[in-house]
């Protein structure tokens, strides 16, 4: 976030106050220390101090204007952190964001409300971020519809070549949802979106890299009765992409399925299931919110699982979970196991251990030499949570040991974390913790970390930006 960024949400929230009837602050304040050992590199210490920062300030001159704001600062003290991303080579590592900044104008009626400014919105195909304006409202016979237009906001993910064609490309953001809903039974909504209107085709410079997105979306909400429910959603890609080159694979018109299933049964026993399956280059292309994919990437995900959990009387869980997944680049993998979790003391004594097994005996690798490789490994955790009084402490192990022969994970078998945690209550409004952590892994040897936070929270208006 530049400095005159800053001044300008420092300005709007002093600003804030003086509007507001019923004004509420609220933050977080980080401190962490970070070392890290890397086999073959120097030791680094990364000393980072975070500050979270919202306001909402309610009754704007009218009982339903408000306003909400929430933005984050960082700056590194000691060697660059990979954790702030637009940190460089010059010395100025700092960073920071405006999440979110709108003006929020709730009717008497119809349950229907405007925002105007920088928001978040879910509207069925995706979560989506946006400086522009949205609007909702009630209809009759259980109907309501919703919509919103601007600007998406644009993160800087790709190189330099590809960003200029991202920031070109995606010029403006519409989606819109329409809904029917009957009370405790169901609801279904079909939704629009279209991302950018400079198609990779049409540009001066024809590119494959295409950035935009046009999806129509359909979720289901349906309970029939209290001990059941299934929730879900499929998305298609409906945009017109670039030819793909002779022998690629063909676009998939589906961007994404996800349905889940939960049936109670008595008061006890509860069965979950979930199905999921994705095309990463329709559900991840263009998308303006960070993702732990290549957007560019055209893989295909597919998931399914379940979980069974059981609750006894005597205070008392035992959870059962099966997960498989299947990625077409790095292969097939299943995960097995259970948990179980104790509460003593009218639940100020927390405690639980667990096991896994997963299989992932043929991952993938880009290495002709060797192509298939295992990530295999079993898993164990314990933890415990303490409170007392106006104190809590936590403590968090977990062990993974992997299968021996993967050059990939650099002769380490052992794959371990612990975290230790103490909080105080200071008071109704303000908490202060301390964590450390200190593992291993392939990458770092020996790495500690310790984190310093206080959170707070003053003044009576509702909260908002969710």
């Amino acid at each position: 976030m530049k400095r005159h960024t800053y001044v300008a949400l420092l300005a709007t929230l002093l600003s804030a106050t003086a509007w507001g009837q019923e004004v509420s602050l609220y933050g977080t304040t980080m401190a962490e220390i970070w070392k890290q050992n890397i086999p073959g590199s120097e030791q680094a210490t990364y000393t980072a101090a975070t500050q979270y920062l919202g306001i909402d300030a309610t009754k704007l001159g009218s009982d339903n204007l408000s306003l909400h704001l929430f933005g984050w600062g960082v700056k590194d003290f000691g060697d660059s952190s990979p954790t702030i991303y637009n940190g460089s080579p010059n010395g100025s590592y700092s960073g920071g964001y405006l999440s979110f900044g709108y003006l929020q104008y709730r009717f008497d009626q119809a349950n229907a409300e405007i925002k105007a400014g920088r928001f978040a919105i879910n509207q069925g195909t995706g979560f989506e971020q946006v400086d522009g304006v949205s609007a909702r409202t009630d209809l009759r016979g259980g109907f309501s519809i919703s919509a919103f237009g601007g600007r998406p906001v644009l993160y800087h993910t790709q190189d330099l070549s590809s960003q200029l064609n991202y920031d070109f490309q995606k010029d403006f953001i519409f989606g819109t949802r329409l809904a029917w809903r009957l009370p405790q039974v169901t609801e279904i909504g079909l939704s629009y979106l279209e991302d950018g209107t400079h198609a990779a085709q049409n540009l001066p410079q024809p590119t494959t890299e295409d950035f935009t997105r046009r999806q129509v979306g359909l979720d289901l909400l349906l309970t029939p009765t209290t001990s059941f429910d299934l929730r879900g959603r499929t998305v298609f890609d409906v945009a017109k992409h670039p030819e793909v080159a002779p022998g690629a694979p063909a676009h998939n018109d589906i961007a994404e399925h996800d349905y889940s299933a939960t049936w109670r049964i008595g008061s006890q026993v509860a069965v979950t299931g979930n199905f999921a399956e994705r095309n990463f280059f329709a559900y991840f292309a263009g998308s303006n919110m960070p993702s732990l994919f290549r957007q560019d990437d055209h893989d295909m995900f597919r998931g399914w699982g379940g979980k069974v959990t059981w609750t006894t009387e005597a205070n008392f869980q035992l959870v059962g979970d099966y997960r498989h997944t299947h990625r077409e680049t790095f292969g097939d993998s299943n995960r097995l196991g259970g948990e179980m979790r104790w509460t003593f003391n009218e639940k100020a004594v927390l405690f639980g251990l667990g096991g896994h097994i997963v299989n992932a005996v043929d991952t993938k690798f880009v290495d002709p030499s060797t192509p298939y490789l295992s990530l295999s490994y079993k898993e164990a955790r314990i933890w415990t949570l303490v409170t007392k009084g106006q104190f809590s402490a936590s403590l968090d192990g977990i062990l993974q040991r992997y299968d021996s022969g993967n050059p990939y994970l650099a002769g380490v078998q052992n794959v371990y974390e612990v975290v230790g945690s103490l909080g105080y209550q200071a008071t109704a409004n303000i908490k202060v913790s301390g964590d450390v952590t200190y593992g291993t892994n392939p990458v770092a040897k020996h790495e500690t970390q310790g984190l310093l936070k206080a959170e707070y929270r003053f003044g009576s208006a509702k909260k908002g930006g969710q």
